[in-house]
C-alpha cells in the first residue's frame, strides 16, 4: 500500500478587480495582514475581457495580480477563498459604498500549474469544501503554457502569462532553496 505524503508548499496569488486605486490599495493592505508580504504585483490591466461584473462593479475595471512571499499549503485555498469573499464585503462597507467595490480571487501556483478557487460549480471545477471550487487555470510546461478549453479569456492573454511564468520561477528557487 502506497502511503500518502504530505502535498508541497505551493505559491499563494490573488487577482484584484476594481475600479479605482483606493480600493485596490485597502484590498491589498487587509490581505497583507491576512496573508503576509507580497513579493510581486502585476502591472495594472484593462479588464474588459467580459461585461460579468459590470452590474455588481460599474464600468472602467482593472485587474492586477500578488503574489505573497509566504508558501502555503494547497488545501488551505478553501479557507482562502471564504475570507477573500468577506474581506470583499467589510471593504465595500468600510468605504460605504452601495455596490460591490474590489472582487477577490485567490489561487496558487505549483511547478506544473496555476490553480484558482471559486465558488461557482462546473463540470470541471473540483469541490474542495464550504462551498469552493478549484479551477485549473493553466498547465506549466518548460518553455510554454498550456491553454485549457476553460481557460479563462483573459488568463490567456500574454500579460497575465508573462506574470505568472515569472511567478513560478520565484516560486521554484523558493522551493530549491527550502530543501537545502
Amino acid at each position: 500500500m502506497t502511503e500518502a505524503k504530505p502535498f508541497t508548499p505551493v505559491k499563494l496569488i490573488c487577482g484584484l478587480i476594481s475600479s479605482e486605486e483606493r480600493f485596490f490599495e485597502k484590498a491589498e493592505t487587509r490581505l497583507v495582514e491576512l496573508y503576509g508580504q507580497v513579493d510581486h504585483r502585476s502591472p495594472l490591466f484593462d479588464f474588459n475581457w467580459t461585461d460579468y461584473y459590470e452590474k455588481q462593479m460599474g464600468k472602467g475595471l482593472k485587474r492586477k495580480f500578488l503574489s505573497f512571499e509566504k508558501l502555503i499549503l494547497p488545501e488551505e485555498l478553501s479557507e482562502i477563498k471564504t475570507r477573500t469573499n468577506e474581506l470583499e464585503e467589510e471593504i465595500r462597507s468600510e468605504f460605504k459604498e452601495n455596490l460591490r467595490v474590489v472582487n477577490l480571487d485567490p489561487g496558487y501556483i505549483t511547478a506544473s500549474a496555476l490553480v484558482m478557487a471559486t465558488a461557482k460549480d462546473f463540470a470541471h471545477r473540483i469541490p474542495l469544501q464550504q462551498g469552493i471550487y478549484a479551477h485549473l487555470e493553466l498547465l506549466f510546461c518548460k518553455k510554454e503554457i498550456k491553454l485549457l478549453d476553460w481557460t479563462y479569456p483573459d488568463f490567456k492573454s500574454s500579460g497575465y502569462q508573462r506574470f505568472f511564468r515569472g511567478i513560478r520561477e520565484v516560486y521554484l528557487e523558493q522551493l530549491k532553496t527550502q530543501r537545502s
